[in-house]
C-alpha cells in the first residue's frame, strides 16, 4: 500500500494452467458460466415483451484523451468483444465525508489502461445489495474517478460498504463483476 492510501488489487486468469486442478476449475467455470449464460436467455426471452426489462445505458466519462474513441465508438453499430482476462482495480478502501450530502475529498477509483474492458460500478452499504447508494459513470480505460458524491445523503458514521465493478462489453453489457470492501466514513 502506498502513502496516499491507494492499493493496487490485481485478478487474472491463468491461460496456460497444466495441472489437473487447473483443469477441473475452468471446466467448472465453463458449466457454470453456460448455466448462466441458458438461464440468461431463457429470462430475456420471457421478459422480451416487458419494455421495464431493459436496463438503461450509462453515460461514458468523457476525457480529454478519449474524446475521438468515444465519438467513434457511439458511431459503430457492433465492435468485436474482448473478453476480460486481467483486470486491475486501482482504488482506496477508506472515502472520507465532511457531511453526508457533499463529495469525498480523498474517494479515488481507476480503470487502468492495461486493462481490457471499461468498467462501471455500484456502491452498496454492507446490509443491503439492491439498492446502491452510489451508481458511477462509465469508465473507460485510462479514466479515473475522485471525489465521488454519494446518489444518497447518509448520516454522521463510519458505513461498512460493498463496490462492485462491472466490465462491460462495447454495447455497455455487463459481462464479468468484482466486489471489494470499502468503508465510508461521513465525519459531520
Amino acid at each position: 500500500m502506498s502513502d496516499n492510501g491507494i492499493e493496487r488489487q490485481n485478478r487474472s486468469v491463468n491461460k496456460k494452467g497444466g495441472t489437473s486442478r487447473v483443469i477441473i476449475v475452468i471446466g467448472v467455470v465453463i458449466i457454470v458460466l453456460l448455466v448462466v449464460v441458458i438461464l440468461a436467455i431463457l429470462f430475456k426471452n420471457n421478459s422480451a415483451n416487458s419494455a421495464e426489462s431493459e436496463v438503461p445505458k450509462r453515460e461514458v466519462l468523457v476525457n480529454e484523451e478519449n474524446v475521438a474513441e468515444v465519438a467513434q465508438q457511439l458511431e459503430e453499430a457492433a465492435v468485436e468483444q474482448v473478453q476480460p482476462g486481467q483486470y486491475t482495480a486501482t482504488m482506496n478502501h477508506e472515502w472520507h465525508f465532511a457531511k453526508g450530502d457533499t463529495g469525498s475529498y480523498d474517494s479515488y477509483v481507476a480503470n487502468d489502461i492495461e486493462n481490457t474492458n471499461d468498467v462501471y460500478f455500484d456502491v452498496f452499504l454492507e446490509n443491503d445489495d439492491e439498492n446502491a447508494i452510489y451508481e458511477s459513470p462509465i469508465i473507460p480505460r485510462g479514466s479515473e474517478l475522485k471525489n465521488i458524491q454519494l446518489n444518497r445523503k447518509l448520516e454522521q458514521g463510519s458505513y461498512d460498504c460493498i463496490l462492485v465493478y462491472h466490465l462491460v462489453d462495447d454495447q455497455q453489457n455487463s459481462i464479468s463483476t468484482a466486489s471489494f470492501t470499502i468503508k465510508i466514513i461521513i465525519e459531520g
